[in-house]
């Protein structure tokens, strides 16, 4: 096949299509960060790693955006947009590292899966759209299957999760991440997810820097460990960059609830990285999870064809 019908097949991609695979795309990426990210919290304050994360994602799609000659003033305008799209990306990301001092990552992990519920919500509030009876069955499929996947089908492991204070504060980083998606679709005027990204990474970076600069000034930079730069690029520049542009192009194609939907891959793909890493394979019974997460996909899949 020529490269001209690769690419003509390529634009026949109805927009749903698109939204889905970007956001197939942002659930791996999401994924492959758990290791790194788990490694570095402990050794950066949570507002530092953020503002760092910010300020190198900015760069790599500042410069994406003034080579694709996307980078125009006239996306500058009303930068109140930006500034509130960035300080709720901002919370989240705060919040999640707060709440990973305490909070086990299974428990964390299983308080995410509310977050397309969340979003569905807030998709209605913000934008008046409606969660229709398939979708919202398609919605509890996942996440029944994500929790499946998230404690290894394993009931007695699930009873022992508990709310403390680092899932309660993780819990309101949730809410900010779920309020985030249809306030990007409100806001959008039009800008390409690049430009959009790039204007709300400079106001999130912005926001943190007068928020946490006791911590950003307090930070020995030359003295971090060789882990804490390799985990920093790589949220940076994978669950950063890139995420926040897909999460960008997707939220102007798809309901708020199915591009939230997507959160539920992460712990079966977080398992893939897993076995890809030598660290071995979950047992049998969480297929049936996996299983679960798919079925919910393929059925909200069949609602755009």
């Amino acid at each position: 096949m020529s490269a001209g019908a690769d690419a003509d097949k390529r634009s026949r991609l109805s927009p749903h299509l698109q939204g889905h695979l970007a956001m197939l795309t942002f659930s791996a990426l999401v994924a492959g960060s758990f290791s790194l990210g788990a490694q570095v919290a402990n050794e950066i304050a949570p507002a530092a790693l953020t503002a760092a994360r910010f300020a190198i994602a900015a760069v790599v799609i500042g410069t994406l955006a003034a080579a694709t000659g996307k980078m125009t003033r006239s996306a500058f305008t009303a930068p109140w947009r930006y500034l509130l799209l960035g300080g709720i990306f901002a919370a989240y990301f705060v919040l999640m590292f707060e709440g990973l001092k305490t909070a086990a990552p299974i428990s964390a992990a299983a308080v995410f899966t509310l977050t397309p519920i969340l979003s569905g919500l807030f998709g209605w509030w913000i934008l008046r759209q409606v969660t229709t009876a398939r979708m919202a069955g398609a919605l509890a499929v996942g996440a029944a299957g994500a929790v499946w996947v998230i404690f290894d089908g394993d009931w007695q492991t699930a009873k022992a999760f508990h709310i403390g204070k680092g899932e309660a504060i993780y819990f309101i980083g949730c809410i900010a991440h779920a309020a985030y998606t249809p306030m990007v679709r409100r806001l959008n005027r039009g800008e390409p997810a690049v430009m959009f990204t790039f204007g709300m990474l400079v106001a999130g970076f912005l926001v943190l820097l007068v928020y946490g600069w006791s911590d950003i000034r307090a930070t020995n930079w030359m003295a971090l460990p060789p882990i804490v730069w390799i985990g920093l690029f790589y949220l940076a520049i994978f669950t950063s960059a890139m995420t926040f542009v897909l999460l960008q192009f997707a939220t102007l194609r798809l309901p708020s609830a199915k591009v939230m939907a997507y959160t539920y891959l992460t712990p079966s793909w977080v398992i893939l990285w897993e076995i890809a890493m030598g660290h071995g394979a979950p047992p049998a019974l969480v297929l049936v999870g996996i299983a679960m997460t798919a079925v919910a996909l393929i059925l909200l899949l069949e609602q755009d064809g």
